[in-house]
């Protein structure tokens, strides 16, 4: 367990300092990813947020990449019982325990990650925070990706074309679209798309465009159809094992939570939302048939119509929680109006 190894490395650093007093201790956070290196979170925002922590504590904690080759899902327990001390992962891969966060999740809500990253961590101070959803676990960061678009082997000349379609699907609100626009959904984390699509087990998959380059999907897929505001987003969630912070001193704790927050939520927002040009370019690059549709198309219009009720299908589902969702939403949104400007 690793932080068995960690205390033992505390406990040797500890020793030798009370020996000779010319020691300082550090402490090394072992950060859990599990997409690829070309993945945003990977290439820019993990590296960037290791320099922040370093930086910030004076080199008193340490942040170490570490691939996670477990199910995705399992990165929030992995966190919590302390196999590591950091990671992220989809909220809604774990349906049910974070639901609020789902406001971003949306449809039709947001055009720019970084945007609806902010909006959703201020939302999450102002209304979630109280909610505790997050009991276990130390909250550093909420982030969305950017517009979730459609990938796929047969052309969408409009929303008929999708019927019955094989779609994976990633879980949370974009599963009631799917359910909408009557796909047949498969469940699936992003990362298994190109392998069920190469082997013909869906015909396509609902993910941002930035996954053309970081998935492949330029490989597997013939059609990538561009909706101004997308699909969809998904919510994402940075968590550190409680029991790791609270062992750090008030300082490095403020330190750590200075470059947290609002700031690394803006920082995964805005990678990610910027990696969406590179994969559009990649799927052009390598002969994708790339359509981007303007908001008069009869295809946009009629997915509007679909989305319609979403907010309250949203308000519904998390009537279980201790939180004004109607006033969450309406603050939501004029984050979202504000920082979109």
């Amino acid at each position: 367990m690793i932080n068995l190894k960690k205390s033992l490395a505390f406990g040797f650093c500890a020793g030798l300092f009370g020996l000779s007093g010319a020691v300082s201790a550090t402490t090394t956070l072992h950060v859990a990813t599990w997409l690829p290196p070309s993945n945003p979170q990977n290439s820019i925002v993990w590296p960037a947020w290791k320099n922040m922590v370093e930086t910030a504590t004076e080199g008193r904690v340490k942040v170490v990449i570490e691939n996670y080759t477990g199910a995705p899902k399992t990165i929030f327990d992995a966190v919590e019982d302390g196999v590591y001390d950091v990671g992220f992962s989809v909220n809604a891969y774990l349906p049910g325990r974070f639901k609020l966060a789902s406001v971003a999740e949306i449809p039709g809500e947001i055009s720019s990650a970084e945007a609806g990253s902010v909006a959703l961590w201020r939302t999450y101070e102002k209304f979630f925070k109280s909610a505790q959803e997050f009991q276990g676990l130390q909250l550093l960061g909420l982030f969305v990706h950017g517009p979730g678009q459609l990938h796929t082997k047969f052309p969408v000349n409009t929303l008929a074309d999708l019927k019955g379609k094989k779609m994976r699907v990633g879980g949370g609100l974009v599963n009631e679209l799917a359910a909408r626009l009557e796909v047949t959904p498969i469940s699936a984390p992003a990362p298994k798309s190109y392998e069920l699509m190469q082997q013909g087990v869906v015909d396509g998959t609902f993910l941002p465009s930035e996954e053309q380059m970081t998935l492949r999907l330029f490989e597997v897929s013939d059609y990538l159809t561009i909706f101004p505001t997308g699909l969809y987003t998904t919510a994402f969630s940075i968590v550190m094992n409680e029991d790791t912070f609270a062992d750090l001193s008030k300082k490095d704790r403020e330190a750590i939570m200075n470059v947290s927050g609002e700031k690394l939520s803006r920082l995964a927002g805005a990678t990610w939302g910027e990696a969406d040009n590179d994969g559009i370019q990649i799927a052009k690059a390598n002969g994708v048939n790339v359509t981007k549709l303007s908001l008069d198309d009869p295809r946009v219009k009629n997915v509007h119509k679909l989305e319609e009720g979403m907010d309250q299908t949203w308000i519904d589902s998390v009537a279980d929680r201790k939180v004004d969702a109607k006033a969450a939403l309406a603050y939501f949104r004029e984050n979202m109006n504000e920082l979109s400007k």
